[in-house]
């Protein structure tokens, strides 16, 4: 398994991203793993888990963190394993569903987080929902955006056309496809910052092989745990609030399977925002203040 690990000079001078890094050392098929995440106000036992997606890092963090900080909490943002100032697996097969699922564990292991309220966009969901079902007694609450927990059903005609564009646009720019996945546009420096993990093709094999592994299929990895995780889910009765982004098309309509079955989701103020998939991007005003209001 060949490791990559970005220079950290690609991350210098970043627009509004003042934070101190963190790191863990996480043991893969006998050798070391470095994850990234930050930890803002860490004295406070309030705990935001904000977990990242596709093909971004915590910097989609940027706006959110300092509200949630200045209201007290604690705020952890890893970057997942082949994104952000984490280490990148320089194959597409080291990377797996299973294995991300494994790499936050231990994160959350090793910081003994608790009292968690969790903010799930992207693949942050298809990860950390499958963790809160496995310790549901963690966490306090549930925000999700433009996220979802397949079960090899099928997908969107958003997400098959994502899904080809991945895997055969020549020059996978990560920077462009956040600035086309946001409402909004974005400046130059903070496209450059979407694109600073990534020196040249050979550390995107994560961001590349990330589509690949949605379990949209029954064929795919990890649907029977995905179905088992449901059934946590349907019993988990803590405040769950939707954030689904209008323009979104990858995940028009998944915000029904978390008012319809989970529980904690009845009676609260779901909404469907003015976002595109980068919620984080178009929003953080409103997400953060959703979070808070847990």
């Amino acid at each position: 398994m060949k490791i990559l690990r970005t220079p950290d000079e690609c991350f210098d001078n970043l627009e509004d991203y003042p934070f101190e890094p963190n790191y863990i050392d996480i043991e893969h098929n006998d050798q070391t793993l470095r994850m990234h995440f930050l930890d803002e106000n860490s004295e406070s036992e309030e705990i935001v888990l904000l977990m990242h997606g596709e093909p971004t890092w915590s910097y989609l963090y940027r706006k959110i963190i300092p509200i949630l900080v200045s209201n007290g909490k604690r705020v952890i943002a890893p970057d997942l394993i082949g994104f952000g100032k984490s280490d990148k697996l320089a194959s597409r097969e080291d990377y797996s569903y299973a294995n991300h699922i494994m790499w936050v564990e231990t994160l959350i292991k090793k910081l003994d987080l608790k009292n968690i309220i969790f903010f799930a966009q992207d693949w942050g969901g298809l990860i950390g929902l499958r963790l809160l079902a496995k310790y549901p007694d963690l966490y306090n609450g549930l925000v999700v955006s433009n996220s979802g927990l397949p079960i090899g059903s099928g997908a969107t005609d958003g997400f098959m056309q994502w899904l080809d564009f991945s895997q055969n646009v020549e020059d996978f720019d990560c920077g462009k496809i956040v600035n086309q996945g946001s409402l909004k546009q974005l400046n130059e420096s903070e496209i450059a910052a979407y694109n600073a993990p990534f020196p040249d093709d050979s550390y995107k094999a994560g961001p590349r092989v990330f589509p690949t592994l949605v379990p949209i299929t029954k064929e795919h990895p990890q649907v029977q745990e995905n179905i088992e995780a449901w059934e946590v889910l349907r019993r988990f009765d803590k405040p769950t609030i939707t954030l689904f982004g209008e323009h979104d098309m990858a995940f028009i309509g998944g915000e029904k399977f978390f008012i319809e079955k989970i529980p904690g989701a009845k009676d609260m103020h779901h909404q469907i925002i003015d976002a595109g998939h980068f919620s984080q991007e178009n929003q953080p005003e409103l997400i953060a203040k959703t979070i808070l209001s847990i």
